[in-house]
């Protein structure tokens, strides 16, 4: 009984210093696939943009200023931005129009 204790805190343990985040320098954020599994210490995922310079990597939660952006969870810092889209914009007039 007391092995499948210490097989639930070995897991525990291992999964709470897991974080995983997309790490990469790049001008392009499509290009940006590389994943790393955090060293202890690292709590957050990091984004930066520095002109046209992307640097996504693990960050420790005490260097997290501005202009850094940083998140908590594993591939928080993955996102492409995206802009508006005027078929979204159609499509949802379209249908507030028919059911109002």
């Amino acid at each position: 009984m007391q092995f499948y204790g210490v097989l639930v805190l070995m897991g525990t343990l291992s999964a709470a210093y897991g974080l995983r985040c997309y790490t990469c320098t790049t001008t392009n954020y499509k290009e940006c696939t590389n994943i790393l599994t955090c060293p202890l210490g690292f709590d957050r995922c990091s984004h930066t943009e520095n002109g046209d310079a992307i640097v996504k990597t693990c960050i420790a939660s005490t260097a997290c200023r501005s202009p850094i952006k940083c998140c908590e969870g594993d591939l928080c810092n993955g996102a492409i931005p995206t802009g508006s889209s005027v078929l979204l914009l159609l499509v949802s007039s379209a249908i507030i129009t028919l059911f109002l």
